[in-house]
């Protein structure tokens, strides 16, 4: 009897995938269409599509009766909460670990660089031929704040050591020591903050963290101070935001915002100080291959029964 997995990619473009004849698996391509590859009922590994939306993502889950495993390629598993309900107990929830450091933390320090040296003003200068010259903010020298410092965090880090920042500091949920000094919990940060100028979030999107960056938050920022969101638009209340960006006290660089997609009209649109990418911190040429690789390995683990990477949950449990 062959096991049904579904997998967003054709299992041929995926290098190292155990062979299905001899694993005892039957591999079912589906990226988030209109119609399913097969009965969901038969599935036991489910790979979900990627940045397909949360209604995509969740619609097989009910008639998922056999699933084992569900692997998402996001580093978040949020955009499950409304179907993980329908599960039955015992199903093993996998991130993307992995997968999107490398991508991520590159739009950070690529947002940083970008907001603190002008480029968006010089973009705005080349439409209308002015020349905008002018000495503008460096990120040597600055003090950097990362809350999230899962991997990602780490990622962005590594990334920011050449550029000779003053300070990193790192939050966490709950303290630790890390390779590159101490990690602080979230509890230290109305004394983190202060300190700052530049506050990147790269935390996941948890009862804890949804709204976290709210008025209290923003207001014990130090003028002038750059925010920077890589993590999930609710993770920051965006009507606080748009209060100390319109103020001119505190700018933002956002790939995430609350809501999202931003819509035509929205007045983060048009705030002073911000520069928005539209959710693209993820979506670079780097997850591919990054994608196939996990694809690999889990499902390698999965065939013979070992334990599997990056589980964050267990239904039930």
């Amino acid at each position: 009897m062959t096991t049904d997995v579904w997998l967003p990619f054709e299992a041929h473009e995926i290098e190292g995938l155990p062979e299905a004849s001899e694993a005892g698996l039957n591999y079912r391509y589906w990226d988030g269409g209109p119609d399913f590859p097969a009965d969901p009922a038969d599935c036991a590994f489910y790979a979900v599509p990627y940045l397909k939306g949360d209604e995509v993502s969740v619609r097989p889950l009910p008639a998922m009766t056999s699933v084992r495993v569900v692997q998402t390629l996001t580093a978040g598993i949020d955009h499950l909460d409304s179907g993980l309900g329908s599960l039955a107990p015992g199903v093993r929830l996998c991130n993307a670990r992995g997968v999107h450091e490398a991508s991520t933390a590159e739009l950070a320090v690529g947002l940083i660089l970008a907001s603190l040296r002008g480029i968006p003003r010089f973009v705005e200068g080349q439409r209308v031929e002015e020349w905008r010259a002018g000495f503008y903010p460096a990120l040597a020298d600055k003090s950097v704040l990362i809350v999230g410092y899962g991997s990602i965090g780490s990622a962005i880090e590594d990334r920011l050591t050449p550029f000779e920042c003053a300070r990193v500091a790192r939050v966490a949920r709950s303290a630790r020591a890390a390779e590159r000094g101490p990690v602080h919990p979230l509890t230290e940060l109305p004394s983190l903050l202060p300190v700052a100028d530049v506050v990147v979030l790269s935390t996941p999107l948890t009862e804890d963290t949804r709204g976290l960056v709210g008025a209290d938050f923003l207001a014990r920022m130090k003028d002038g101070a750059l925010l920077v969101n890589v993590a999930r638009g609710p993770v920051v209340d965006t009507g606080a935001l748009l209060a100390e960006l319109e103020s001119g006290r505190l700018t933002a660089a956002l790939d995430v915002t609350d809501p999202e997609p931003l819509p035509a009209g929205h007045p983060l649109w048009h705030a002073p100080g911000v520069l928005i990418s539209p959710h693209v911190g993820g979506s670079s040429s780097a997850y591919l291959p990054r994608a196939r690789r996990l694809l690999a390995a889990q499902l390698t683990k999965y065939a013979a029964g070992q334990p599997l990477d990056n589980v964050v949950r267990i239904t039930g449990s």
